[in-house]
């Protein structure tokens, strides 16, 4: 493979990433937790919602609830990476290149 040849499958790799990537924004990542929590977030790792239940307002259920969101949205960031590093290795075949 000469040089431009490389060139030319780089720029379509960083263009099919990019596409993909975009896609990965604009997808919606939900999580339930205990069913008082439910956690929406996108791919961007922008929360687009977070509904609590009305038995989540009792004040006995502060901490718990406070500590359910957090585990929800760190579920969704992790869910949001493990996804980007399966779309990096599926067009690039390497993880980790461009970082996210």
């Amino acid at each position: 493979m000469n040089m431009q040849q490389m060139m030319i499958q780089a720029q379509k790799m960083q263009r099919e990433l990019q596409k993909a990537k975009d896609a990965l924004y604009e997808k919606e990542f939900k999580t339930n937790k205990a069913g008082l929590v439910e956690i929406i977030v996108l791919g961007s790792k922008e929360i687009k919602s977070i509904n609590i239940e009305a038995d989540g307002f009792e004040p006995e259920n502060k901490e718990m609830v406070e500590e359910l969101i957090v585990s929800g949205i760190n579920e969704l960031f992790e869910q949001i990476d493990k996804e980007f590093e399966e779309i990096e290795e599926r067009i690039t075949g390497k993880s980790g290149i461009i970082g996210f």
